[in-house]
């Protein structure tokens, strides 16, 4: 496979953030946050994804399985 220098100056870049911080994924994330909060750009989040109902058979599997855990907790 042929070496791209533009994904190696990536992971070159991303390699020193991580050396920077000790490897550390909370500071790294806190980094990230302070240059997002500086940067003077406004940030969006994409909403969050619609959550579908539970089909039926589903939603009486849920059921069964809560009573039955209700019937063990009793003896």
């Amino acid at each position: 496979m042929k070496k791209d220098p533009i994904v190696d100056e990536v992971r070159a870049i991303r390699d020193q953030i991580a050396r920077e911080h000790n490897y550390d994924l909370d500071s790294i994330f806190q980094m990230f946050r302070e240059l997002e909060a500086t940067s003077g750009r406004e940030h969006v989040s994409p909403p969050p994804p619609a959550v579908q109902p539970l089909p039926k058979a589903a939603q009486q599997h849920v059921a069964a399985d809560e009573t039955l855990a209700s019937l063990k907790s009793r003896s």
